[in-house]
C-alpha cells in the first residue's frame, strides 16, 4: 500500500492489527480465528473486544506482548501508527502498512486484506456496496463547515485528510486551508471563519453537549452538532453505512433550517 514489499510465504494465521478500522474489517471478512492481538482502540466488533489480547494503543504499543503472541503478520497504517513502530516490528515480523487518503484507497485496501486472509469474495462484495451507496448522495448544496477532532487546543480536520473526503461526500465544504492536515485553531479564528455548521467529532476527543453550549455563546448563527467520528474517519467495512449516516445528518440540518 505504501511501496513496502511484504513477503508472506504462506497465508498468515496469527495476525496482529494496530489499526481499529482495519481490525473491524478483518472480523467482517471472517478472519476472527486469525486475529491474535489488537489495540485498546479496536472496539469493534464489540462481541470480540472483551476477550481479545490487547497490545497497547496505536502510538504506544507493548512490544513484549506482541512478541509473546508471535504474529506472522502485523497490520499498520501510515497515519495511525508511528514510523518507529513499523521499523521496530519489521525487524522481526512481516508488517503490512496502508496509506488511506480517499475512498479509492480504502477500497483497494479492503481488497488487499481480503486477498491476504483468503476472503476476496467478501471483500469485493463490501467494495461494491460502498461504491453503490456513495453514488446515492444527492445533496444540492454544500454547507460550509469546520470539523473539530480535539480540544485544548482546538484541532480541525484539514483538507489533506481522509476526513476531508468524507466531508465532501457528506455534503460539506471544509473551511480549512488547502493542503492542511490538522491545524490548530483558537476560538477567535473559528469565529472569524463563521462556519454554517460546526461538527464536533466523537473521537479522538469525545465532545459532549456542554461543548455545544460553550460554542453557542461565540457562534450564535452557526448550527453545532456532535457527529459520530467513526463514520468520517474509519476507512474499513464501516464505510458501508457511512452514506446512510451522512443522509441522517443532512436530514437533521434540513429540518433545522
Amino acid at each position: 500500500m505504501i511501496g513496502r514489499k511484504v513477503l508472506l510465504p504462506v497465508p498468515p494465521q496469527r495476525i496482529i492489527s494496530l489499526v481499529p478500522s482495519q481490525t473491524e474489517l478483518l472480523y467482517v471478512l471472517g478472519a476472527a480465528d486469525k486475529i491474535v492481538g489488537q489495540t485498546i482502540f479496536c472496539v469493534h466488533p464489540e462481541i470480540h473486544f472483551k476477550d481479545a489480547a490487547k497490545v497497547g494503543g496505536t502510538k504506544k504499543i507493548k512490544y513484549d506482548v506482541i512478541h509473546s503472541l508471535n504474529p506472522d503478520l502485523v497490520i499498520c497504517n501510515k497515519e495511525e501508527n508511528t514510523e518507529d513502530i513499523v521499523n521496530q516490528l519489521s525487524e522481526r515480523y512481516p508488517v503490512w502498512v496502508s496509506d488511506i487518503k480517499n475512498v479509492d484507497d480504502a477500497c483497494h485496501m479492503i481488497l488487499s486484506l481480503g486477498e491476504i486472509v483468503d476472503s476476496l469474495e467478501k471483500a469485493e462484495s463490501l467494495v461494491n456496496q460502498i461504491r453503490e451507496n456513495f453514488l446515492k448522495a444527492t445533496y444540492t448544496k454544500k454547507r460550509s463547515c469546520i470539523y473539530l477532532i480535539w480540544k485544548n487546543p482546538y484541532m480541525a480536520a484539514g483538507t489533506d485528510t481522509f476526513i476531508q473526503q468524507m466531508l465532501l461526500q457528506a455534503g460539506f465544504n471544509n473551511l480549512m486551508p488547502e493542503n492542511s492536515r490538522y491545524p490548530e485553531l483558537d476560538i477567535d479564528e473559528i469565529m472569524a471563519l463563521n462556519p454554517e455548521i460546526l461538527l464536533l467529532s466523537s473521537e479522538p476527543y469525545p465532545f459532549r453537549e456542554k461543548d455545544i453550549l460553550e460554542f453557542r455563546n461565540h457562534l450564535p448563527s452557526t448550527k453545532i452538532i456532535i457527529v459520530n467520528g467513526e463514520f468520517f474517519s474509519w476507512y474499513g467495512s464501516r464505510l458501508v453505512n457511512s452514506q446512510f449516516y451522512f443522509n441522517e445528518i443532512q436530514a437533521l440540518l434540513n429540518t433545522a433550517d
